[in-house]
């Protein structure tokens, strides 16, 4: 057992060998960085490369579950021609690891958000281009046909929408029954919410959600500007495709600085970047989808998402996480909501 990493190589090897993979010592063995959930561990067997996927030591009610969707949607989405990494074999069976995993091929490429190679830190154009990708790589994402990749099942479409304000105010709501923490210290969001309502688009075309849409969920190629791959589909369902749109640009760096708290390093400080306007426009030259509301949407990815990093602020003052973590997510939340009624005043210009 590789006690750190959680993995059992030699049940990890008799598995492989049951599901016809190839054979031979497991070797190269090592952690790598990405999620805050699960655990990645890259390896080497046979002449191939996979990394393997699984829960964290201390397992929620839903970890298996959810890493079990992830799963799925990587299989779905392998083959169809949008960059999100290869799905190789699932394992349900808890009995094998202690927990589920999973198999996928190895993505070659960076982080922007912890580095930036010469090519891309150097030129401006190249990190320009690194946006319109984005951009490109979630409309190819949003526009594939979820039921005929067997995923009609995978989410509630119907009333996605409507379900937002009440389920996030719920959330947040609930944040007061944790000791030591004080719902005054996050700022009101009624006016937020009462916007988002009054507001809300009438319909929409259902398709696959990424979930979490944003640059430190991208993994560009070495030699480009180019996504190579989406990670970390975790939140994935079938819901409304524009509001992974609001989460980019709800998280993307500004050149005023305004926005984008979520994502700091080395593409923040670089500068260069497509402006927001210019990854709507972009996103509307390959989309067919109605952007008119595009704002509503960057709104909804801030309420969102504020309020889901808040919930770690509410628990490290209960004790129950980092309160470093905490606090730092806490100013992140809050400069959120800010940049939701800038967003609601001004657009997403």
């Amino acid at each position: 057992m590789a006690a750190d990493l959680l993995v059992d190589l030699e049940a990890l090897g008799d598995w492989m060998d049951d599901q016809g993979l190839p054979r031979g010592p497991i070797e190269a063995a090592r952690p790598l960085n990405g999620g805050t959930q699960n655990l990645l561990l890259r390896f080497e067997r046979g002449g191939a490369a996979y990394v393997l996927r699984r829960p964290p030591r201390h397992l929620r009610p839903t970890s298996n579950a959810n890493l079990m969707r992830e799963a799925r949607i990587l299989g779905a989405l392998t083959g169809q021609g949008v960059p999100a990494p290869a799905l190789v074999a699932a394992c349900p069976d808890q009995s094998v690891m202690g927990a589920a995993f999973f198999l996928m091929e190895p993505v070659v490429g960076f982080n922007a958000t912890t580095t930036l190679p010469d090519l891309h830190g150097g030129d401006a154009a190249v990190r320009r281009r690194m946006g319109l990708s984005a951009v490109e790589a979630i409309a190819a994402v949003g526009a594939l046909d979820h039921e005929g990749l067997g995923l009609g099942d995978f989410g509630r479409p119907d009333g996605f929408l409507e379900r937002q304000v009440p389920r996030w105010l719920g959330e947040l709501a609930s944040y007061a029954a944790l000791e030591g923490y004080r719902p005054s210290d996050f700022p009101d969001v009624d006016a937020i919410a009462r916007w988002l309502e009054q507001r809300r688009p009438a319909s929409y075309v259902p398709g696959i959600l990424h979930g979490d849409f944003h640059a430190a969920n991208l993994i560009f190629r070495l030699d480009g500007p180019e996504v190579a791959a989406i990670v970390d589909w975790e939140m994935a369902t079938i819901g409304d495709p524009l509001l992974d749109l609001g989460w980019l640009l709800a998280t993307w760096p500004v050149e005023s600085g305004r926005g984008g708290a979520l994502i700091t390093g080395p593409l923040a400080g670089a500068g260069g970047l497509a402006s927001r306007r210019e990854l709507v426009e972009h996103y509307a030259r390959h989309s067919t989808r109605d952007l008119d509301a595009v704002a509503w949407y960057a709104v909804l990815a801030c309420f969102k998402l504020g309020i889901v990093l808040e919930g770690t602020h509410a628990r490290a003052c209960a004790g129950k996480a980092d309160p470093g973590v905490g606090d730092l997510l806490h100013r992140v939340a809050c400069s959120l909501v800010e940049q939701a009624h800038q967003f609601m005043t001004e657009g997403v210009d």
